[in-house]
């Protein structure tokens, strides 16, 4: 069983016990195994990612904190943990599109708290189990690869080759886009070109007819996949607010 690792950072005692209440009970009511560490000082929490290499699934920042605002830390951690989600919880509806920016997971606002934390929680706690058990497979006579979906940046059509990006690097598979689209059956995966598959929890921003990822690319989306990128994107990850 998946055991998700969670963070919750607040610099209030009382909103960090009931965060974490709110979350123990929706992940025991779902039959979610999870580990939760708890912060009350955001520089703690940024010394234990950068500095000592602690991992996490999921964490939860409340974005008006001293010394360093939830936004701040979320800029510094996705470095070290590309692939973590991020639920911020504010007060203050404008920082919503900040919020998007940053590809951040979800936003909650505290005065709908419970119902939307369980509701974010969830989803994340879903996708995370989801992504946990999906790879893609590349067998020859010579070699086997695994990269896990969640690594994968995107596919390119390379001549009578894909070569898939991912965390790792990059490797080639002697298949058609169409075949490795098939193959991978995810909704993660949208074609922005007929020669590129992105991966959507990779996009950070679209602008310009760009997409902007998550290793610093940039790639272009075609005039005639754009509104359905935007919609897909739109459709793949739901409300932000």
């Amino acid at each position: 069983m998946v055991v998700i690792q969670i963070a919750i950072c607040d610099d209030e005692e009382a909103a960090v016990f009931l965060h974490e209440g709110i979350v123990k009970k929706c992940l025991q009511e779902g039959g979610i195994g999870h580990k939760i560490t708890t912060y009350m000082h955001s520089d703690n929490l940024l010394y234990d990612i950068t500095e000592d290499g602690f991992f996490y699934d999921l964490i939860l920042l409340d974005i008006e904190m001293p010394n360093m605002s939830g936004m701040e830390i979320s800029e510094k951690i996705k470095p070290y943990l590309p692939g973590v989600k991020i639920i911020f919880i504010t007060s203050h509806l404008e920082y919503a599109i900040d919020a998007f920016e940053l590809s951040i997971f979800r936003y909650v606002p505290k005065n709908n708290l419970e119902r939307r934390l369980v509701t974010a929680v969830t989803d994340a706690a879903k996708l995370i189990e989801l992504e946990a058990g999906q790879e893609y497979t590349i067998q020859t006579s010579s070699r086997l690869e695994r990269i896990p979906y969640k690594a994968i940046c995107y596919i390119q059509r390379d001549g009578k080759n894909a070569s898939i990006v991912s965390d790792a690097g990059v490797s080639k598979v002697r298949k058609s886009l169409q075949q490795v689209y098939d193959e991978l059956n995810a909704q993660e995966f949208i074609f922005i070109d007929r020669g590129c598959i992105v991966n959507i929890i990779q996009i950070i921003k679209i602008s310009d007819g760009m997409a902007a990822l998550k290793n610093g690319e940039q790639l272009p989306i075609s005039r005639s996949h754009l509104q359905k990128v935007k919609q897909e994107i739109n459709r793949f990850w739901g409300a932000h607010i």
